[in-house]
């Protein structure tokens, strides 16, 4: 027998999916997991995060999707995550994976990370002996303020990092590998068992190269992405489990972004477990199993 909605005293149990401003009714992507939520007795409602007109005790949970412009207000945003009794990934989630030096954390526990040097608003730098790299902000999402840089670049790479130290960023320098330019990217999707409640993988994606050369900022909340459907190799496969099982409980998603170092063994890039993409477009029957994740969470 399942068990009750967390409101029992309403007909119909309500899901605030969380966006931000810019993007009031949602991506087209998630608005795909309205229709399997409303088949399983879930209304489901856009809502923005900083509406200070929204009540969000009055739903059964909320399940952050696009709120994408938090970060030049990550601070506001972990408080206010922390206002939501439930909220999904919740709010401890939130507060350790808006700021990427978790992937120390994880390299640190074992996992293969891409090699990562954090930069501190007060610290010199200098561009690393390397055939090209990566810039970008430790916090940060859509590939804002990030970059790519190679030795013809130097002038631009130190601007590049002075300009996010000014802001008081922290800076984060990966080397760029070359299979991003080839393999592309591998995004693994896993949501919640309804049953078990563990991580469970769903489907995966191939993101093409998105970083051409220095960064010269973008329109809107994000950069495209050329996405297409993928089936991961078990080296893949096998990555993003040690990623999930060294990750922290109570998720109800989470995305493993994988790319081949030189020897083709998949290196992790990010664990997004906050406001991910999901991609249902490219996984058949993805928006109804997250569907059913969402509603176990609702009873539990």
């Amino acid at each position: 027998m399942n068990a009750p909605f967390h409101s029992p005293t309403r007909a119909t149990a309500r899901v605030a999916l969380v966006t931000c401003a810019e993007l009031p009714e949602l991506e087209p992507d998630d608005r795909l997991i309205v229709a399997p939520l409303e088949s399983l007795g879930v209304q489901a409602i856009p809502v923005v995060w900083d509406d200070p007109a929204v009540d969000w005790s009055s739903f059964d949970l909320a399940v952050l999707r696009s709120p994408w412009d938090y970060m030049s207000r990550r601070d506001e945003f972990v408080a206010w995550a922390r206002s939501v009794e439930r909220l999904r990934n919740p709010a401890g989630i939130v507060e350790w994976n808006t700021d990427k030096r978790y992937l120390a954390e994880l390299a640190a526990g074992g996992a293969p990370v891409v090699p990562t040097t954090f930069v501190g608003p007060n610290e010199l730098w200098q561009p690393p002996a390397l055939d090209e790299y990566v810039i970008k902000p430790a916090v940060s999402a859509g590939s804002l303020d990030t970059g790519r840089y190679g030795p013809a670049h130097r002038a631009e790479a130190l601007s590049h990092v002075a300009r996010l130290q000014a802001a008081g960023r922290l800076t984060m320098i990966q080397p760029y590998l070359p299979a991003v330019d080839t393999y592309g990217e591998t995004s693994l999707l896993y949501f919640a068992d309804p049953e078990t409640g563990a991580l469970t993988y769903s489907h995966a994606i191939r993101k093409g190269p998105m970083l051409q050369g220095p960064d010269v900022g973008v329109e809107g909340l994000y950069k495209a992405e050329e996405i297409t459907p993928r089936e991961p190799t078990p080296a893949e496969l096998a990555v993003g489990q040690a990623v999930i099982r060294a990750a922290p409980s109570g998720l109800l998603y989470a995305r493993v972004d994988l790319i081949p170092d030189p020897e083709g063994n998949p290196l992790l890039i990010e664990l997004e477990l906050t406001e991910p993409s999901l991609f249902f477009e490219h996984g058949p029957g993805s928006a109804e199993r997250f569907a059913a994740s969402i509603v176990a969470a609702i009873a539990a």
